[in-house]
């Protein structure tokens, strides 16, 4: 399997993307190919003690890169040698079995989008990261792509989360949730009860466990594996809860060092605080699946080090070898209202 990677994508790039990468081939055993300007891939591998290239790893140049000060609708037409296009184009042309930036997320959608293209029958493109929560991580579709939804996207969200689970978590029988602002099948706004009867007719079809609505404080209990909602609200609930991740990882680490003893205490929890952080850092994800794409597309964190690039390319292995793609595409003609265009 040959994973390609956006060498010049992110904050930290190309160092701890060609890192990342390196330690990937190593330790997976999956064929990197690098987009990005060769000399300083090749000058960050001796940088690293690296003179030669290794065994799995290729590189394919690309002369520009997309800023995140370009303009994420049209960079990849105005700069079509950038990495994130030619990376893109070398997928779409089944050069690699996928496709992993840290670059820019509207770029990289846009690009994805109109290069590589859409599942033919699906409407837009979402993004699911995982979220930490109760019950092992839930899957948040969209948390960003789509600002403004229809019932049908919504719809083919939760058929997409819940594949996505079944596929890449291991969950046989996914819990699906709208997320919504009460549980009663009454609450909402007219996008919200419209996407219900869709949902609620799927789960009485069997074509997924479609639990209801479910209010963002259960998400965080782990109620659901998949929770459904439009961009705009998923990407204010994604943010929330990084930040109180933050809030309260900065105040427990004040408490801890308030004095001897609750420095004491700190010792006695640092196994349970450990697994807590490793549950909330971002890097040991990877990356946020784009679905809906006709190709594996993950977009890494734009401040990705060499350890969340690492997991992003095994992110994107599992994804690549799912039947993912193939199990939406089969299924497709449940996921479309009658009448509706393409």
């Amino acid at each position: 399997m040959k994973i390609i990677v956006d060498a010049m994508g992110g904050d930290n790039a190309p160092g701890e993307i060609v890192k990342g990468a390196l330690q990937a081939a190593e330790e997976f055993k999956v064929d990197i190919l690098l987009v990005g300007c060769g000399e300083l891939i090749l000058k960050t591998m001796e940088e690293n003690g690296i003179k030669s290239l290794p065994k799995r790893v290729e590189i394919a140049h690309a002369s520009e890169v997309i800023d995140m000060e370009d303009n994420p609708a049209t960079a990849f037409k105005d700069k079509k040698d950038s990495s994130m296009t030619v990376g893109l184009t070398l997928l779409r042309d089944k050069k690699g079995d996928a496709f992993v930036s840290a670059g820019s997320t509207g770029a990289l959608l846009s690009a994805a989008t109109l290069i590589t293209k859409r599942i033919r029958g699906i409407r837009r493109a979402a993004m699911a990261p995982l979220v930490p929560t109760g019950g092992g991580g839930t899957i948040l579709i969209d948390c960003g792509a789509n600002v403004e939804c229809t019932p049908e996207y919504l719809l083919q969200f939760a058929f997409m989360g819940s594949y996505y689970a079944s596929h890449i978590l291991g969950r046989p029988e996914p819990r699906v949730g709208l997320l919504n602002i009460g549980a009663e099948e009454s609450k909402g706004g007219s996008l919200q009860k419209e996407t219900y009867e869709l949902l609620e007719k799927a789960g009485r079809e069997q074509r997924i466990n479609f639990l209801g609505n479910v209010e963002s404080r259960d998400v965080m209990m782990g109620a659901v594996d998949v929770a459904v909602t439009d961009g705009f609200t998923g990407n204010v609930m994604l943010k929330t809860v990084e930040g109180t991740g933050l809030f309260f990882a900065g105040k427990l680490k004040k408490i801890f060092k308030k004095n001897a003893l609750s420095k004491f205490a700190a010792l006695l929890v640092m196994g349970g605080m450990e697994e807590l952080k490793k549950m909330m850092d971002y890097r040991e994800i990877g990356g946020t699946a784009l679905l809906g794409i006709s190709r594996p597309v993950i977009k890494a964190h734009g401040s990705s080090d060499a350890y969340a690039i690492r997991n992003a390319i095994r992110q994107a292995q599992q994804f690549a070898s799912s039947g993912l793609i193939e199990d939406i595409q089969d299924n497709i003609g449940y996921m479309k209202l009658s009448g509706a265009g393409e």
